[in-house]
């Protein structure tokens, strides 16, 4: 048997044992199971660019460290709204003293409305360490874009008045700013604080 049939057979056993290591690896390394749905690599809200309701300006890589869950949502909203943040603060109880590693965002679609001090109250009633963001026009649509969220202003009955139509689900993001699930408003305290848990674990 030649010398080089020995080497490449040495080498594709190495190869192989590899190989094996990788899939092992990847065994013991599994990806977080989650209740919502993972849109992990998809990049949304990547380029969220906004003012927080002490004015200060925001991105994702300000909350570094801490899993950030955001939604779209105006304060004059009759049902949706104050029930997603009235969920999001049975969320934060449940986690008891992880709840310091989770910063949760709502994002107006009702900037004409939502001043910064109207958002302020609004959003630190249900709790003190939630966010209202809000912008211009402008700003909240390419902010809508990003998220590929949906809101559209819509009359109400004579026309002097209007609500907004938007889309209803929670946006969760890692430690590193990584949009990572995707979960319809209806999915529950106890679905939401699992996977909160689980990007906090990852």
């Amino acid at each position: 048997m030649s010398l080089f049939n020995i080497s490449r057979r040495a080498l594709l056993r190495g190869a192989a044992a590899i190989g094996l290591a990788g899939l092992l690896a990847a065994c013991t390394d599994a990806a977080p199971s989650f209740k919502g749905n993972d849109i992990s690599g998809t990049q949304l809200g990547k380029s969220l660019a906004l003012a927080d309701h002490n004015g200060q300006p925001r991105t994702l890589q300000d909350f570094d460290g801490k899993v950030v869950v955001a939604f779209f949502g105006f304060t004059q909203c009759p049902d949706v709204c104050p029930t997603a943040l009235a969920e999001l603060s049975q969320v934060m109880q449940k986690l008891g003293d992880d709840a310091g590693r989770v910063q949760v965002l709502m994002i107006t679609v009702d900037p004409e409305r939502d001043t910064a001090d109207v958002l302020k109250q609004y959003v630190t009633t249900f709790d003190s360490s939630f966010l209202g963001l809000t912008g211009t026009p402008e700003q909240i649509k390419q902010a809508a874009a990003s998220f590929k969220a949906y809101y559209a202003k819509v009359p109400t009955e004579g026309g002097k008045n209007y609500t907004m139509d938007h889309t209803a689900a929670f946006y969760l993001f890692d430690a590193k700013g990584e949009s990572r699930v995707l979960a319809n408003n209806t999915i529950g305290a106890d679905a939401l604080a699992h996977d909160i848990k689980a990007l906090l674990g990852s």
